[in-house]
């Protein structure tokens, strides 16, 4: 069986071991295992790998209906900050797509991760930040001349 995780390796062969109490040796390890936890609604392995510092802030209970409730589809790995086997601290940004109520939704955050005693524990997620993109220059009408240079209009060429 393929891990939960969007791996592409034998659940038995990436998350199972995790799970079950081996250390993740990265950050990415423990965000790929908590997913499958999830997925799995196990929320002993979400809790026991939630940093004890921080986990007062979460609702377990209300993980657990959501975790419940959903229908898991992917994980989608973004991107990576650190979390290396010889660091101590990372980020990971990633994207859980899933069913809810007959809905297709993605959960988009930005998870720090802290390594204690040689065992990685999810600290906390956020939302990642959003960014708006201004074009400085004039803006460009259909029937103009392509700024390419071809002496097309813009509609024909780079539209």
């Amino acid at each position: 069986m393929l891990c939960p995780c969007s791996s592409q390796k034998q659940y038995n062969e990436c998350c199972e071991s995790i799970i079950g109490g081996t250390p993740a040796k990265t950050a990415e390890e423990l965000m790929r295992a908590r997913y499958t936890a999830y997925t799995q609604v196990n929320m002993d392995f979400i809790k026991a790998t939630h940093d004890p510092s921080t986990i007062k802030k979460t609702n377990m209970e209300e993980n657990k209906a959501w975790a419940e409730s959903t229908q898991w589809k992917r994980l989608d790995i973004l991107n990576v900050e650190k979390g290396g086997a010889e660091d101590n601290w990372g980020k990971v940004e990633f994207k859980a797509h899933f069913t809810n109520d007959s809905e297709d939704s993605a959960h988009h955050e930005l998870s720090e991760f802290n390594k204690k005693n040689g065992q990685w524990f999810f600290t906390s997620g956020k939302a990642p930040e959003s960014f708006q993109i201004i074009n400085d220059g004039p803006k460009v009408g259909r029937n103009d001349p392509c700024p390419c240079g071809s002496g097309k209009k813009f509609k024909k060429c780079c539209a």
